[in-house]
């Protein structure tokens, strides 16, 4: 089931969300959230954007949603969109649906160019990205620092 975040999922956005801080480079961040820090973050971001979560038996195992791509007025309809799956959930279509349900929620707000930002190399992120139709319109070289390693980023878009 696709529905609205609310601040009741903060603790398991943080369970997934937290694993890819710790252990990955998908993320820059490099502190863990507490649970009052995601639920701020959905509340703002579901105010203006969307966000959203994938639950199955009770259970959240991803959520997607979109903020801000840049401040300026002018930015007014891009967004930046982000989603995440709980470790291990990857390969069973959750990211397309979560992306599907999202891209219609944002479009519906009249946002008109969405924006994936992905750490480079992410094979799995250009897959999902690239099947609901996003471009690779950039790639930054080394513009990230994480676990004593320089990164890539890539930007997707998709204009809707």
């Amino acid at each position: 089931m696709i529905r609205p975040a609310t601040s009741a999922d903060a603790s398991a956005i943080c369970s997934i969300y937290n694993h890819y801080i710790e252990n990955t480079v998908i993320t820059f961040e490099e502190n863990p959230l507490t649970e009052d820090e995601m639920a701020e973050r959905i509340r703002a971001y579901s105010e203006k954007y969307a966000y959203i979560v994938y639950e199955e038996d009770g259970e959240v195992i991803g959520y997607a949603y979109g903020s801000s791509w840049r401040t300026r007025r002018a930015y007014r309809f891009s967004t930046e969109t982000t989603v995440y799956l709980k470790d291990g959930a990857a390969g069973k279509g959750i990211g397309s649906l979560l992306y599907s349900e999202l891209i219609e929620r944002l479009k519906g707000k009249g946002f008109h160019s969405l924006i994936g930002c992905i750490t480079l190399p992410n094979e799995k992120s250009v897959r999902l990205h690239e099947k609901m139709g996003f471009k690779k319109v950039a790639h930054f070289h080394e513009a990230g620092w994480k676990f004593d390693q320089w990164l890539d980023v890539g930007f997707w878009e998709l204009l809707v």
